[in-house]
Order: C-alpha cells, then structure tokens, then sequence
C-alpha cells in the first residue's frame, strides 16, 4: 500500500486538485448567478485558475516523459549502433592480419613468430581497449606503429611507410580504433595492390583539442572510386560519436588516394 502511493501520490494529488477546483468552479458559479456577489467571481477565477494550470501541469508532464522516452530509446539506438559497427571493424582487421599470419607460415619465414606476438599485441589492444568509450591518442598511435609494424614483417621491411607526428600532449583522448580503418584501406588498396613503388605517407597532428590525420597513398589506375565499407563504417561511427564535430574529407586521382579527418575531442 506504502509503495502504491509513494508511485501514485502525484497523480492522487493531481486527481484531487482537479475534481476540487471544478466542484469549486461549479459551486462559485451558482452562488454568483445567485447573489451577484463579486467574491465568488473571485473565488470561482481562483478555481478556474487553479483548475487550468493544473491541466497544464499536466499536459507539460506527459509531454517531457515522453520526451524523456523518446531520448532514452534514441541512446539506446545509438549505442547499440556504436557496438554493432565495434564488432563489424574487428573481424574486417583480423581476417587480414590472419591471412598476413597464414602467408609467413606458408613459407616457412623466420619472421613468423615475432609476427605472432606483434599480433597477440595487437589483439590485446582490440579486445581491452576496443571496450572503453575512450582512450589516449598516444594508445591509438602506438596501436597503429604495431599494425605497420606486422606489414613491415611481412613484407620483410621492404615498404616506403613515412610516419609524422606531432603531440604536444598526452591527455587527449579519442574513441579507440577510430583511425585504423583509414590505415587499413590506405594498405588494402595501396601496397597490397602494387606489385612495386608503393607508399603510405602518414601524419598526425594534435593542436588543443583538435586532432588532424591525414594519410595518402598511390594505388593501381582505374581502382574503383567506390568508398568500402570500412570507411563506410568508419563513417557511420564518426556520426554516432562526434556527431558535428568531425571533419572527413576524401580525394582520389588516377593514382593516389588521400583522406584527411579533423576531430574535435571535446
């Protein structure tokens, strides 16, 4: 009995104060019909008053629930979104780790085993920190260093890789793996691609708050200029964790193709 008023108490009150002022109402105006007595004018304005703004109270409360509700199941969209996209990107980077693994094993290389544990390195990182909403930049850079360091491995160190970057501070946090699809697509459409002369120019940047990356690779003539779905993942969860303040620009010519992603961390 306790619990059901404490969960009904507003609407009892509300309840009580309506059907109140509108015998009120009722009465005052009978007697004022009667008596032209300007007090029960006054008292049956006060009922009026009282009976309306009660009626607001009430129309106002049922509007911001279900405004509350509305923005509830719209977080919920959202983060179940965000993890949905999570789970897209890990198997799309570690069905082409796997196969860079499976390669060296083929062929017997010595290099095998220091790939394995760049790669255990690598999936520590996705599984514990692939979980938090944030991490430092300085995470994200060195996850990125030990995936071109598989590469260089693989390709046993043969790769023309340039990596700037320019950190004035450590605090900056962004959402974990939000830079490897740009770093995968630059190796899956580039070096992958080409049989010789391949690069991958790589700069990052923070200045405040802001975070700058761009990367830029050749690649073979007459490559599809469709966007895969990496970056139409990677797009999808920029929306969704900087909605407004992420900049994602793409250039492609003939033979080279640049991203370049300003993010607002604030």
């Amino acid at each position: 009995m306790t619990q059901w008023l404490k969960r009904y108490v507003r609407t009892v009150i509300v309840i009580i104060i309506l059907i109140g002022s509108s015998i009120a109402m009722a009465q005052f105006k009978q007697a004022y019909e009667l008596d032209r007595d300007s007090n029960y004018e006054n008292a049956f304005k006060f009922a009026q008053l009282v009976f309306f703004l009660t009626v607001a109270y009430v129309v106002f409360t049922f509007l911001f629930n279900k405004w509350k509700e509305y923005r509830s199941l719209k977080n919920a969209h959202s983060k179940a979104q965000l993890e949905l996209l999570k789970s897209k990107m890990d198997p799309h980077f570690f069905f082409n780790t796997l196969n860079n693994l499976y390669g060296l094993a083929i062929e017997k290389s010595d290099d095998t085993a220091l790939i394995i544990l760049k790669l255990s390195e690598v999936m520590r990182y996705t599984i514990y920190n692939g979980e938090k909403e944030f991490v430092t930049l300085r995470e994200e850079i060195d996850y990125l260093k030990q995936y071109i360091e598989i590469h260089r491995i693989r390709h046993k160190h043969n790769l023309d890789i340039e990596f700037k970057e320019e950190l004035p501070s450590t605090e900056i946090r962004i959402a974990p793996m939000i830079l490897i699809n740009l770093l995968e697509n630059a190796f899956k459409h580039g070096i992958e691609a080409l049989t010789k002369g391949a690069y991958i120019k790589i700069d990052i940047k923070a200045h405040g708050r802001k975070v700058l990356l761009s990367i830029e690779n050749n690649r073979l003539p007459g490559i599809s200029k469709e966007s895969g779905r990496g970056l139409t993942y990677l797009k999808e969860r920029l929306s969704l964790v900087y909605p407004k303040k992420h900049n994602l620009k793409i250039e492609r010519t003939e033979n080279t193709f640049s991203v370049r992603l300003e993010l607002d961390t604030l």
